[in-house]
């Protein structure tokens, strides 16, 4: 079993990914290799050449960071959280959480942004963790309507709030390097659960802070 380590901290356990996925065992790091050897023939060039010599390794520790997300449990780093919040009843809101994912229909990019809030019952749990959140789940082939939906789903469950409420506006590669070649557009996505689903008034005021006015970025 091999791990993929960055900074001394590991991003990727094969056997962990295996488990939680229910694929059977992971391929070793020379198959994994060879594969991009082959790719890389497939698409016209020497694997050979001084270029490209070293890429297959390259690739393959890319892929350890990009889809560590696997190796991660979204309930494991939610499950400390606060009671003390000295009555705070109202919205709690991170905005602007940068992302990199990769679409599981061609791989290709996934670039955005997200925002998150909820209205706290008794319970908060530290920002960072609204933004490890996101991180988990973009690490991993995704379609941007199951991320918004899983990101929104794991915070309800930890924190049994009042309301959740996810906004993530994406480019996808797919579409802007390949097939329609549409280089301007972007995708916008919401789950809204509780509150911000039953009262108009808190999810416009979630949407006003974060800039949106009827689902369209200012």
């Amino acid at each position: 079993m091999e791990a993929v380590a960055r900074n001394g901290n590991l991003l990727c356990d094969h056997s962990v990914v295996a488990g939680r996925t229910g694929i059977g065992a992971a391929p070793l790091r020379s198959q994994a290799e060879s594969a991009v050897r082959t790719l890389i023939r497939w698409a016209g060039d020497d694997p050979d050449r001084e270029g490209l010599v070293d890429t297959p390794a390259r690739v393959v520790r890319a892929f350890g960071e990009w889809f560590a997300g696997y190796a991660e449990d979204p309930e494991e780093l939610l499950n400390r959280t606060f009671e003390d919040t000295a009555g705070y009843d109202e919205m709690v809101l991170l905005r602007d959480i940068d992302f990199v994912s990769h679409c599981e229909h061609h791989m290709a990019p996934i670039v955005g942004r997200a925002h998150i809030a909820y209205l706290p019952r008794n319970r908060v749990v530290g920002i960072s963790k609204l933004a490890r959140l996101v991180e988990i789940y973009a690490r991993r082939l995704q379609i941007q309507e199951r991320m918004t939906t899983e990101i929104a789903g794991a915070l309800d469950r930890a924190l049994k709030p009042q309301g959740v409420a996810v906004v993530i506006e994406a480019a996808h590669g797919c579409m802007t390097s390949r097939g329609v070649h549409q280089r301007n557009v972007g995708m916008i996505t919401s789950r809204m659960i509780g509150v911000f689903r039953d009262r108009p008034e808190t999810r416009q005021e979630f949407l006003s802070a974060i800039d949106m006015r009827g689902g369209q970025c200012r």
